[in-house]
């Protein structure tokens, strides 16, 4: 595993990327590092991402109890189910963007990724000629009870590669901070295409 020193500094360049992409606006969206088995580093809550500082970023064991002082954010516990159902999973990047937001607020209980070229930027989908499920979940204030309902669900779908939360936005990840942002990437180029679509019907 990195040093939490290299750690601290990845998760604040990616907030400074997703930043200059608008995706994470005001204080919204939250990042993720795995740092060894048993501990993550995360965002404190109510920081803005394109101005973190290494004091922004806290240590949290995988119950989610911080390991310091500063208040992790409420929704840890959705990070920290993916590494829970993902041993093979080191960074998780949850995003507020328009589109991300939007398409959970149009679609009914998912949204369906067919026969898109950019569909490999995912593992294991070699071709275009498939279709990719993207689960939306509706809000919830109690974090304990989402974060269960989202743990069911993938642990009995396979190829689940991000969730959306209705009016709220999306979780993805990966085996660096590098693919978890390409992940975020692709997602945000499909639903933009699938909001197009969608206005031209």
């Amino acid at each position: 595993m990195k040093k939490l020193e290299e750690v601290i500094v990845e998760i604040i360049e990616a907030g400074r990327f997703l930043d200059a992409k608008g995706w994470v606006p005001a204080t919204s969206g939250n990042l993720s590092v795995r740092v060894d088995i048993d501990k993550i580093a995360i965002t404190a809550s109510g920081r803005h991402k394109g101005r973190l500082k290494p004091e922004d970023i806290i240590l949290v064991d995988l119950e989610g109890q911080a390991l310091g002082d500063k208040k992790p954010s409420a929704e840890t516990l959705l990070h920290l189910l993916v590494y829970r159902t993902f041993p093979n999973v080191n960074a998780v990047v949850h995003t507020h963007s328009p589109n991300a937001t939007l398409i959970s607020r149009i679609a009914k209980g998912r949204v369906e990724l067919e026969d898109y070229e950019l569909l490999k930027a995912f593992p294991e989908i070699k071709t275009h000629e498939t279709r990719l499920s993207v689960p939306v979940f509706e809000n919830d204030q109690d974090m304990k009870r989402l974060s269960e309902k989202v743990e069911g669900y993938i642990k009995k779908h396979s190829n689940v590669y991000g969730f959306l939360i209705g009016s709220h936005g999306l979780y993805t990840w990966g085996e660096s901070m590098e693919r978890a942002i390409l992940h975020a990437e692709a997602y945000e180029f499909l639903f933009e295409c699938e909001i197009k679509l969608m206005s031209m019907r």
